[in-house]
């Protein structure tokens, strides 16, 4: 019978159909595609002092996921097994009430959990690059690694067990993100022997700008629950070479059940374009805000003025499918994600660092939703883990 809804849910989502709750499911009206009026309010900042735990750096998170039910927020370690082996923390927020606002007070790290593959055995330095965290609510945590384009090493989103860190399944990923070379069809140059050369492009997820965004919703546990995930940057086929023109990233989303997870549909997502003098930009995090397509993202740009970031809001519903597109060089004309600037931290007055994690939090005092972010201090003493706390408000225009 689960199976049955398994499936069932997975050819109403192939249809353009929004699951509100369990198996109740009703179209989405062209009326209905609007964003949502989300708004955000910073409350304060805390940095975590440089420390160990067990045995551990506590450094380059950059990923965040919370826990409802235990408060109990995972960040997600980004070292290829160079410090210490691949691994996640879990981390207790402490709020306290000063003035009309509460305050994020204190943040303690109270768990570690290192990576293991089926085996037993942890990952070797510098073949895992894990940039992404996701609760699946089965007591489970999926992982997304960007992989080493550079060495052939490609990109995963595994679910690995909570408790032990064991890695249990693997999510598909399709071929057009795993790096590598491929022949495309011959040129109209010849070559000395009067033959035809095909033109060698590379293909493929590119060195650090793999997964690093991924978030999970569910309704129960036991019912299927749907994952979404973007590439930091353009895949190597899609990449632009005119740099003022938004980058086109892809946005994926799956569907997983007790039986095989099942890639639903993928959309093309318009990163922010660069401009002077910023000279990086990626999608660094997602988070859902409903069942109805509407996320919140953050995109971290580097530049000659620094570290900075912006929040978006998108919405996914009216996005062709571009599962079937080799190349968004060759298919420019397909409606993408569609993106609402929320906020540019840049207007926070704070220096800001290598933000890369993002994650609703508890309720607070007054109804609204916490939204904390965090950076990757890239285990340097120059730079700090720096936890941002948000008050965040949305409802439909």
């Amino acid at each position: 019978m689960r199976n049955l809804k398994y499936l069932l849910v997975s050819l109403l989502l192939s249809l353009g159909i929004v699951i509100l709750s369990g198996l109740t499911a009703l179209p989405v009206l062209a009326s209905d595609r609007t964003f949502l009026n989300v708004s955000l309010d910073f409350i304060n900042e805390y940095q975590l002092p440089k420390q160990k735990f067990e045995n551990t750096p506590v450094g380059g998170l950059s990923g965040l996921a919370y826990d409802r039910f235990e408060n109990i927020f995972y960040a997600i370690s980004d070292d290829r097994s160079e410090f210490s082996p691949a691994r996640f923390y879990a981390l207790r927020l402490q709020f306290a009430p000063k003035s009309a606002n509460p305050q994020l007070e204190n943040v303690e790290v109270i768990g570690l959990n290192i990576l293991k593959d089926k085996k037993g055995n942890t990952y070797p330095q510098g073949e895992i690059d894990p940039e992404a965290i996701a609760l699946t609510g089965d007591r489970t945590v999926l992982i997304a690694s960007e992989g080493v384009a550079s060495k052939g090493i490609d990109p995963f989103i595994d679910e690995f067990d909570l408790l032990t860190g064991k890695k249990l399944r693997s999510l598909p990923i399709p071929s057009r993100y795993l790096p590598k070379t491929e022949a495309t069809e011959p040129n109209q140059i010849p070559n000395s022997k009067g033959r035809n050369n095909p033109e060698i492009l590379p293909r493929g997820v590119r060195d650090n700008l793999g997964f690093e965004a991924m978030t999970v919703i569910r309704d129960s546990v036991g019912d299927p629950y749907r994952v979404f995930t973007i590439t930091e940057n353009a895949l190597a086929q899609d990449a632009q070479t005119d740099t003022s023109q938004p980058s086109e990233s892809r946005f994926l989303h799956y569907l997983v059940g007790n039986i095989a997870p099942l890639i639903v549909a993928e959309h093309r997502y318009p990163v922010e374009a660069m401009t002077s003098p910023i000279n990086q930009i990626g999608v660094n995090e997602i988070i859902a805000l409903d069942r109805g397509g509407h996320f919140l993202t953050l995109e971290r740009s580097n530049g000659a003025n620094g570290l900075s970031a912006k929040i978006w809001q998108i919405f996914t519903g009216s996005a062709d499918d571009t599962s079937s597109i080799t190349s968004f060089r060759a298919s420019p004309n397909l409606r993408s994600i569609r993106k609402k600037l929320v906020l540019d931290l840049a207007i926070l007055g704070i220096k800001l660092d290598n933000l890369e994690g993002m994650a609703i939090g508890p309720k607070l005092a007054d109804g609204s939703q916490s939204l904390i972010l965090v950076s990757d201090d890239n285990f340097s003493n120059d730079q700090v883990t720096q936890f941002l706390f948000f008050r965040l408000q949305s409802r439909i225009e």
